[in-house]
């Protein structure tokens, strides 16, 4: 797929993302911690991929391997931002890591982030115990 079809259909991603993490009563004017995920099967590319996410302002996690069901490996990290919701700003990064990732020749798989609560408090699904009762009784999940 181009750059220009995959730029379209995450731009509509972020839309529908932004408005299903608000209907849920996520805090609209908080500032929301943005993983952008990025994989590979070339750790060398991926390690490029980083370098120049980090250069590009971002704060990037270390890369983590993973092995698929298929029993291959692959390689991924998080560039990570900070800011409100807003879907300019995730259209306006998405773009630049989308045509970095195409630069680099590895994988942009979208991006992800919390529910906030109405006192700003990030709730992570790690914040509760892992039981059926638990993350869904509360109310509140993961968004992405």
């Amino acid at each position: 797929m181009s750059i220009d079809r995959l730029l379209k259909a995450q731009k509509q991603e972020n839309q529908e993302i932004v408005t299903a993490i608000l209907g849920d009563g996520s805090h609209p004017d908080a500032e929301y911690t943005i993983e952008h995920h990025f994989s590979s099967n070339n750790f060398d590319r991926l390690e490029k991929a980083a370098v120049d996410a980090f250069k590009a302002g971002f704060e990037v996690s270390d890369a983590e391997e993973m092995e698929l069901e298929d029993g291959s490996v692959i390689y991924c990290f998080d560039a990570i931002a900070s800011h409100l919701l807003d879907v300019e700003l995730l259209d306006k990064a998405c773009e630049s890591l989308l045509l970095l990732a195409a630069k680099q020749k590895v994988d942009y798989d979208g991006w992800g982030t919390y529910f906030i609560d109405e006192d700003g408090m990030e709730i992570r699904e790690d914040d509760f115990e892992d039981d059926d009762d638990g993350f869904e009784e509360q109310g509140k999940r993961s968004i992405h």
